[in-house]
């Protein structure tokens, strides 16, 4: 069975700089060994998520690039701006507002501590349940 979990953001730091929680997730991924894909809302969050992750943690070396290159496949953690085509894997991020589409095992949705934000996490909590997901919740 398929999981969703949902990381809702709590905590200052995250409130703050709301990729940074995206970064700590990427980490333990690529720790765990799971090859990613991270569906960003736009090219500008893209961007702003590969600069992220080599400079947040000066002791984590995670490879990763922007997705549409020719090696991807050999890439860690591919980072998908929308209108890339990418092949699935079994971990995604998801940062857009619809749910992730295609076949993984577990889903991770990042949401926002603004309330507006959390109306359309809670449609992709539905979504993900109506088509027989495992779903968590966890405060961040």
């Amino acid at each position: 069975m398929p999981r969703a979990d949902f990381y809702l953001i709590d905590k200052p730091r995250f409130r703050e700089q709301p990729l940074l929680l995206v970064c700590e997730l990427v980490k333990r991924a690529f720790a765990a060994q799971q090859p990613t894909l991270i569906l960003t809302r736009d090219h500008a969050q893209a961007e702003a998520i590969d600069e992220l992750l080599w400079a947040f943690d000066e002791d984590a070396f995670i490879p990763h690039q922007l997705a549409g290159d020719d090696d991807d496949a050999g890439t860690a953690v591919l980072i998908v701006p929308p209108g890339v085509d990418t092949p699935d894997r079994p971990l995604v991020i998801n940062l857009r507002e619809g749910c992730a589409g295609g076949q993984f095992q577990r889903v991770l949705e990042v949401v926002p501590a603004d309330e507006a934000e959390r109306t359309g996490s809670r449609e992709r909590w539905s979504e993900y349940k109506r088509r027989g997901f495992e779903l968590h919740k966890n405060d961040m």
